[in-house]
């Protein structure tokens, strides 16, 4: 009879890579929830309007690139946004399939407001920018070389 622990350690949830990465995720989600409440934004609309702060006037489609999401899912959330109104969208005239997206002023606006949140993040953290920065580059060489593997 083989023990519990016989080459199963490999299968235990906190041996896991992928549970690390989630439930960091979700812990950290739930830091953002009160900063971003303040600004009347989820987390994946966030995720949005720093995409559009870094760059305005992307495509649906350049957004979803960037933020490795479907499309289809992204286009509810920018109609809130708009609904609330942050941004614009508008057919392109070279091929009406695009849809363009632009940050209105009151969109630019919120930027200011944001400002704070990744210091107060970092405070979270308990962790020193440096160390972070270096956890970052990590996760994004593994993203990396999870995309090449798909």
């Amino acid at each position: 009879m083989t023990s519990n622990r016989d080459n199963c350690d490999d299968l235990l949830l906190d041996n896991q890579v992928c549970f690390a990465l989630h439930s960091t995720s979700l812990l950290m989600t739930k830091v953002y929830k009160p900063l971003l409440q303040a600004l009347n934004l989820t987390y994946p609309q966030y995720l949005a309007m720093m995409v559009l702060w870094e760059k305005d006037g992307l495509t649906v489609g350049e957004i979803s690139t960037r933020l490795l999401t479907d499309p289809g899912s992204l286009t509810p959330l920018l109609k809130r946004l708009e609904t609330e109104g942050l941004l614009s969208r508008t057919r392109s005239k070279e091929d009406e399939r695009v849809v363009i997206v632009k940050l209105t002023e009151q969109g630019r606006a919120l930027r200011e407001q944001a400002r704070g949140i990744p210091q107060c993040i970092l405070a979270a953290s308990g962790d020193s920018l440096e160390r972070l920065r270096a956890l970052q580059a990590e996760l994004v060489a593994l993203r990396g070389h999870l995309q090449d593997s798909l």
